[in-house]
């Protein structure tokens, strides 16, 4: 069951949670102003506090000046104690009480219940002083007179309602004054917020206004502060290691389309001319087992290219008799006729798989088969620890600038000389051959025609 006790703190906590801005903006406002108004709060306390003990203060100094003032009106030098009367004697008499030897000799004659608080400031002895409310604020101080063989005091008092009003006024303007300031704060730590996050709404609608996975735009290239210059940074890698995956991903889906589709015509090919009129058994059976290896060449190159895509190596190396790939694979482009194998030995076994030996192959004799005009030689032969296959065509040979670009992904010579192609093959042969420990090259002084040299490992 469920504690009564935490449901008040999660609702308080939820109710705190849904007063907070949204925006780091207003957030990082709201604590400066949070934090400015404690620190206002403390000062203020601190000076008004300063500010009333000064005017307790400066009404203390008025009531020993008017004590010094009344002492030069009483003789102590005798052995009684007697008040000088004086033409300017009004303003003194005014709250000022005369005492002798803690006998009352004189008063106001307006005093009422002060008395009795002034004579028991007197009956305390020294310098003593009270505040009373009993008239108003009025402070009292009793102050010894020097001097003399009798004893005397005197006891002044003073109105304190100038005083508090004028503490009254300190407060009330330290107030106004911090109202003023904390509203300078939050304005001002709301502009220099916004103006320090200003590169982070750039990004943000650089973002938004253009996908930045596909742009070629630069989270860090514009001058920032430290802070965001190191997140833009680290932005830039993070897309950096995207745009990488997405471009092998595209990559491994055009392998893949260009290396099915052969296979896939055939497939289509063979469906056609089957149902282009009743076959006879043993030719519905010839072509089920077209259909057959076309559709285990399609599941060989899907397993090649998804392996290659994982770790680009191999896993298990296997072998493959290369004379007999080659074959197989003339038979799939129906090159038989104007193909030729040389080879310098009966059985030449390449360190790799057969479907790979096939994938590396492959593009190259297509092409050789594609701009061949009349034949393609084949020559397999061993050199010391690997296996060279020379695929030569007697066709138009590369174009002399085109070859820096032969085994760039999507590259064509001539995209419009009719021959289909998307400029995968040959790429895709040379990376599975390095992955494989091999080589893929191309020698410019050959002619007539092109000539390319697959190099693998031998067992």
């Amino acid at each position: 069951m469920r504690d009564s006790r935490h449901l008040p703190k999660s609702a308080a906590t939820a109710f705190l949670h849904r007063l907070a801005p949204s925006t780091l903006r207003g957030r990082l406002s709201l604590v400066a102003l949070i934090t400015a108004a404690l620190l206002m709060l403390v000062l203020t306390v601190a000076f008004n506090t300063v500010a009333q003990h000064r005017l307790q203060h400066q009404a203390d100094d008025e009531l020993r000046n008017r004590a010094a003032a009344v002492a030069t009106t009483v003789d102590t030098s005798g052995t009684t104690v007697r008040v000088l009367e004086s033409s300017h004697d009004d303003p003194l008499d005014s709250n000022v009480w005369i005492y002798a030897a803690q006998r009352r000799i004189e008063q106001p004659p307006t005093a009422g219940d002060l008395t009795p608080v002034a004579d028991a400031l007197v009956a305390r002895g020294g310098h003593r002083c009270a505040t009373t409310e009993v008239h108003g604020p009025l402070r009292l101080c009793s102050h010894p007179l020097p001097g003399g063989r009798s004893e005397a005091a005197v006891v002044t008092a003073l109105d304190l309602s100038p005083y508090r009003s004028s503490a009254d006024t300190l407060l009330l303007g330290s107030l106004a004054l911090d109202v003023v300031m904390l509203a300078c704060t939050y304005a001002l730590t709301w502009l220099a917020v916004g103006r320090a996050l200003r590169p982070v709404r750039t990004m943000t609608d650089q973002a938004i206004r253009r996908s930045a996975v596909a742009s070629d735009e630069r989270f860090g290239h514009i001058r920032h502060p430290t802070e965001l210059a190191r997140l833009g940074t680290s932005l830039d890698a993070l897309l950096d290691r995207i745009r990488t995956l997405l471009r092998h991903e595209r990559q491994l889906t055009a392998e893949l389309s260009h290396e099915l589709r052969t296979p896939l015509s055939r497939i289509i090919a063979e469906l056609d001319w089957w149902q282009s009129r009743p076959r006879t058994a043993d030719q519905t059976q010839a072509t089920h087992k077209v259909i057959a290896d076309a559709a285990e060449s399609m599941r060989s190159i899907c397993d090649v290219l998804l392996d290659d895509a994982r770790d680009g190596t191999l896993a298990d190396p296997g072998t493959a008799e290369v004379l007999t790939t080659v074959h197989s694979l003339a038979e799939t482009f129906d090159a038989a006729s104007q193909l030729t194998v040389v080879t310098d030995g009966p059985r030449l076994v390449a360190g790799v798989p057969q479907a790979l030996l096939e994938r590396i192959v492959s593009p190259l004799l297509a092409n050789a088969c594609r701009y061949a005009r009349s034949r393609v030689t084949v020559r397999a032969y061993s050199a010391p620890d690997a296996v060279l296959i020379d695929v030569i065509d007697d066709g138009p040979g590369v174009p002399a600038p085109f070859a820096p670009r032969l085994f760039e992904a999507g590259s064509r010579a001539d995209p419009g000389d009719g021959h289909g192609g998307a400029g995968l093959g040959l790429p895709l042969a040379r990376r599975l051959a390095r992955n494989a420990g091999g080589e893929v090259t191309y020698d410019p002084r050959h002619t007539p025609g092109a000539r390319f040299t697959v190099s693998l490992p031998t067992v």
